[in-house]
């Protein structure tokens, strides 16, 4: 009963996103609280979705200042030398704006933080894509494809719950995965290249007006005028950003503190007037709202799936259809489950409660759960969790960029799908996985 209602909760979220039937929003509150009545949870509504709410709340409270602070920088004009930058050395090509957008991405996450990732290399490129009236949702696609990739790190969540959850060392599940994380990047900048030139002949069939009015515009990912800031500020805002971004990458104080602090000494230093200050907040309020709202919906959506117990029961759902007849091609079967189920399950729900199961049901063919918990990170959180709504990161990316999340899902999921593939087929070929 529960993991029906369970599975009936995700794809009829789904159903509303994708259909564009209501907001994202909604459908992220609506959906569990009517499968959660239904299964007779109505009293614990409550306590359920403020334990969502409260888990999730460092992460809104890092975006809501995070946007506040690039907004702020951007408007103050510290990008402008490096829009300039690529699009000098891009001549001005969407493809070649497209590849570099992938590039930067792979470099910027090898952090292993998807959060970071998005506000660093939305911010850095927003504008270049507005400036040539390039698609925003060319740009979350890309970002997500780069992104998911890294997130196969080591020191990234999904390979450190693989190897915590079934008590390996993280070199036994990640080392043999090498040769398909490079070819998993070598997709990216294939598919970053392919979209680009599409992008390129949507482009060509516009005239240059027509281009420059499609970056005007109110809303998130709009483009913002930049004022010009004297040279000594504009060093000032370039030392306090390398700071902040190298004490995010040390984790010196909580994400959430750095940010606060950070906006706070930009706000005061390059808007020192009363009056000034409150026309920031006003002017990018409206963005802060819509990504932050977004985030704690999330909060209220995986909060009551948990507390339900719909996400262990789907889990062992999920397991109990597996035939003894593919248990020799497990490793196989989850490798390519992986990255859809990132739309399913949460990384705690798949990693913790899912994955040890397969890994003793493998065992007992004869498999080395080390294969398993390789075959889980080649998509389950890694190329999936840029697409998933149980991932507060996803809401940044969209939120940041833009775009709405059914869009999103529909122009990058089978890119991103790709990227499975092609790692997976590269790790049969190396012997990472079984045969």
């Amino acid at each position: 009963m529960l993991a029906a209602l369970g599975f009936c909760t995700i794809g009829g979220f789904l159903l509303l996103t994708m259909t564009k039937r209501v907001s994202v929003l909604v459908a992220l509150v609506l959906t569990p609280v009517i499968t959660a009545v239904i299964g007779g949870y109505g009293d614990d509504l409550g306590p359920m979705a403020l334990d969502g709410l409260s888990k999730v709340a460092p992460t809104g409270i890092m975006i809501a200042f995070a946007v506040l602070y690039f907004s702020l920088m951007v408007d103050a004009g510290l990008f402008e030398p490096l829009i300039r930058g690529i699009l000098r050395i891009a001549r001005r090509d969407p493809l070649r704006i497209t590849v570099g957008t992938a590039a930067l991405t792979v470099c910027v996450a090898l952090d292993g933080d998807g959060a970071s990732t998005f506000l660093i290399t939305i911010s850095a490129m927003l504008p270049v894509y507005q400036r040539l009236g390039m698609s925003r949702l060319v740009l979350a696609g890309v970002v997500a494809l780069g992104a998911g990739v890294m997130n196969m790190v080591p020191w990234g969540g999904p390979t450190a719950r693989a190897a915590a959850a079934l008590k390996l060392d993280t070199s036994d599940v990640i080392t043999p995965l090498l040769p398909a994380l490079a070819a998993g990047i070598v997709w990216v900048l294939l598919a970053a290249y392919l979209i680009g030139r599409r992008e390129r002949r949507r482009l060509g069939e516009l005239d240059a007006p027509q281009a420059e009015a499609a970056v005007v515009g109110d809303g998130p990912g709009t483009p913002r005028v930049a004022t010009r800031a004297g040279t000594a500020l504009t060093v000032f805002n370039l030392l306090l950003t390398v700071t902040l971004l190298t004490c995010l990458v040390l984790e010196v104080m909580p994400l959430p503190v750095l940010f606060v602090l950070a906006f706070v000494i930009a706000l005061l230093v390059n808007h020192p007037g009363w009056e000034e200050q409150q026309a920031l907040l006003e002017k990018h309020g409206n963005s802060v709202v819509l990504v932050t709202t977004m985030i704690f919906a999330a909060g209220v959506f995986t909060g009551i799936l948990t507390g339900t117990g719909m996400i262990e029961k789907m889990a062992q759902a999920m397991v109990e259809v597996i035939p003894d007849s593919l248990g020799g091609h497990l490793p196989v079967l989850v490798a390519v489950t992986s990255m859809p189920l990132s739309l399913v399950f949460t990384p705690d729900a798949y990693y913790f409660g899912i994955l040890p199961v397969l890994a003793g049901t493998a065992d007992s063919f004869g498999t080395d759960p080390a294969e398993v918990a390789r075959a889980a990170v080649l998509g389950q959180m890694t190329t999936g969790f840029p697409l998933s709504p149980l991932t507060a990161a996803t809401f940044i990316l969209l939120g940041m960029s833009g775009v709405q999340l059914g869009e999103h899902q529909r122009f990058i999921f089978r890119w991103a799908f790709g990227t499975t593939l092609v790692m997976t087929a590269a790790a049969l070929l190396t012997g990472a996985l079984p045969l």
